[in-house]
């Protein structure tokens, strides 16, 4: 056994690595903190190229990163490139089915397209992820409401003479655009 000061001196090592490792892994966490807020405040302020490429080459170190995907599907869709956007968010669900937001996300767009089914199964996703997600569950009656409007216009042309089903889908459009900000 060594002498008290080598055994001091050993501890002393290892509480010095120990501290520097907490610091490092506290720098390393804050300067990922520091990317995304970055990245969302190019964001907010539409600076989509400069975000795209933060984006991507934060994503080249970690590829998986959901937080990081996430972001780059709101800078494609602010691109105008929807369809890459979708495509992100599809492959995120299916990486990690349970996050919310990337199918919430995801029938967000479906939901722009008219494609009101696919939206559906992407919001159920979201709720039975998340059961209290309110903006899931917003967008859930939202998308009810559109497959509404979508049965009552079917109805309408199945039988023209019924001012009815004319009258339903006028209230329930009325609805929809009376929630719309």
């Amino acid at each position: 056994m060594g002498s008290p000061d080598s055994i001091l001196l050993a501890r002393m090592q290892s509480l010095l690595t120990f501290v520097l490792s907490c610091l490092l892994l506290a720098f390393s966490g804050s300067a990922k903190a520091d990317i995304y807020s970055e990245v969302n405040r190019l964001v907010m302020a539409e600076q989509w190229s400069s975000a795209q490429s933060q984006a991507e080459k934060h994503l080249k170190t970690q590829p998986t990163d959901p937080q990081m995907r996430l972001l780059l599907s709101r800078i494609q869709d602010g691109q105008g490139q929807a369809a890459a956007a979708i495509a992100t968010l599809q492959i995120l669900s299916q990486s990690f089915p349970e996050l919310p937001e990337p199918h919430n996300n995801l029938a967000a767009l479906l939901a722009r397209q008219n494609r009101y089914a696919e939206a559906l199964v992407s919001l159920q996703a979201a709720i039975r992820a998340r059961p209290d997600y309110a903006t899931a569950l917003e967008n859930l009656g939202d998308v009810y409401l559109a497959l509404a409007i979508e049965a009552y216009q079917n109805a309408n042309r199945a039988m023209p003479s019924q001012p009815r089903t004319t009258n339903k889908r006028l209230a329930v459009e009325q609805i929809l655009s009376s929630s719309t900000p």
